[in-house]
């Protein structure tokens, strides 16, 4: 009985030390292969930038992408999607060939034109790293779903370098209200070092400058609430036309090539006719415009275009960044109308947005005060449980579980 007591007292210790190490380990990888992907992506942005004669060569380049996936990457080619399955269903690790494709696939997408992000990119090689630990260390089932939830959160955390958001990321992201709090010392820690991993190679992050954030008053409140329902409809019509537009050309498309051939022709034709350079790649120079001055009402709308052609029809990368584009500008837009600071509105439809399309409104809570302080919070929390509730029960990742209604309780009436 007593041996049993002892052993009792002294399983936190032992289950801290097992994750502690092994979340080191995740981090060490994701938070390795984050920074190299974000010198690459700058090195293939200023590249593009320098040279706008590359986005005539989008179409040839999505062909590429299309089939190094064709050729290598099947069972790989669900991506986040992939991951999010195996942790709440484990059957087989996944490949190691989906960090090196992924990582590719995304270089060659910007490099070219391609309106796409970079999340999705460091969320499959931190999953696909980490779960190669499943060999070496020979995991149980439940401990490769953790393990491959800590590898999420070290690739998000590294990615945009808000450990916080990252922590929750990883748990949020599986199933719609519903977190499991038994993975989040794994988590957390493969965030908080992966993180830190990313400042040691010398990663520096984009920083977004509000202002001020105003005085809570009714009125703000109020404003924040119709905001936080227009942020959750943008990310709802997002994620559901980039989802109808991928059934529809592979249904159109049979050689997988040919789609991000097709789609690159698009943008290609729209980026010339229309001097469009500003929305293609990860259109950070526009998302700082929106914390500065007013920006052009459309931007929003344009971007959520160039991005569901960019993804729908297969080239790679990740929604996120995008999104944050979107949310911004088209907080920017809104700010006149709803009597609110550019910069602040702004701040708020950067992470609402994100959080109506991802179902991940903690998440976005936490990136917000990370991002512009803890006096957004309140605000944030407010626009982003609104763009939860707004925007459906979809979201970008298929795979994510629902596990209820949003609106349960209204329904039961």
């Amino acid at each position: 009985m007593q041996n049993s007591e002892n052993v009792d007292r002294h399983l936190p210790l032992i289950y801290l030390a097992k994750w502690l190490a092994l979340a080191t380990f995740v981090a060490l990888l994701a938070g390795s292969a984050s920074a190299f992907f974000l010198f690459a992506l700058e090195w293939a942005t200023g590249t593009r930038i320098a040279h706008r004669e590359l986005v005539l060569l989008l179409p040839v380049a999505g062909y590429c992408v299309g089939w190094l996936y064709l050729r290598f990457g099947q069972k790989v080619e669900a991506g986040n999607n992939l991951l999010i399955d195996e942790i709440h269903d484990p059957k087989t690790v996944i490949p190691l060939r989906m960090a090196p494709l992924v990582l590719a696939g995304t270089i060659i997408s910007h490099l070219f034109g391609a309106s796409v992000g970079r999340e999705g990119t460091a969320l499959q090689m931190g999953g696909a790293l980490a779960d190669q630990l499943t060999h070496i260390f020979k995991l149980k089932h439940e401990d490769r779903r953790i393990l491959l939830m800590a590898g999420i959160s070290a690739g998000f955390a590294s990615v945009f370098g808000t450990p916080l958001a990252g922590a929750i990321f990883g748990l949020e992201v599986l199933a719609v209200g519903r977190l499991q709090f038994n993975s989040l010392l794994p988590c957390l820690l493969a965030a908080i070092i992966a993180d830190q991993v990313g400042m040691l190679w010398g990663v520096h992050h984009t920083h977004y400058h509000i202002n001020s954030i105003p005085n809570f008053t009714l009125q703000i409140m109020l404003a924040i609430i119709v905001a936080g329902a227009i942020f959750g409809l943008a990310g709802r019509a997002f994620a559901g036309a980039t989802h109808r537009l991928s059934k529809w050309i592979k249904n159109l498309v049979s050689y997988a090539p040919l789609r991000p051939f097709l789609g690159g022709v698009l943008i290609v034709v729209a980026v010339y006719l229309f001097s469009a350079d500003h929305y293609l790649g990860l259109g950070i120079p526009v998302i700082v415009d929106a914390f500065v001055h007013p920006v052009a009402a459309y931007d929003f709308a344009v971007k959520g275009l160039f991005t569901i052609v960019s993804l729908g029809t297969g080239f790679k990368g990740g929604e996120v960044t995008p999104l944050f584009y979107i949310g911004a500008t088209l907080g920017n837009a809104l700010a006149p109308f709803l009597n609110l600071p550019f910069a602040f509105l702004a701040g708020i439809g950067f992470v609402a947005v994100f959080a109506g399309a991802a179902n991940t409104p903690i998440a976005s809570t936490l990136m917000a005060v990370e991002l512009f302080g803890a006096d957004i919070g309140i605000y944030a929390a407010l626009a982003c449980v609104m763009s939860y509730l707004f925007s459906g029960e979809t979201g970008i990742y298929r795979a994510q579980r629902k596990t209820k209604t949003k609106h349960g309780s209204v329904i039961e009436l």
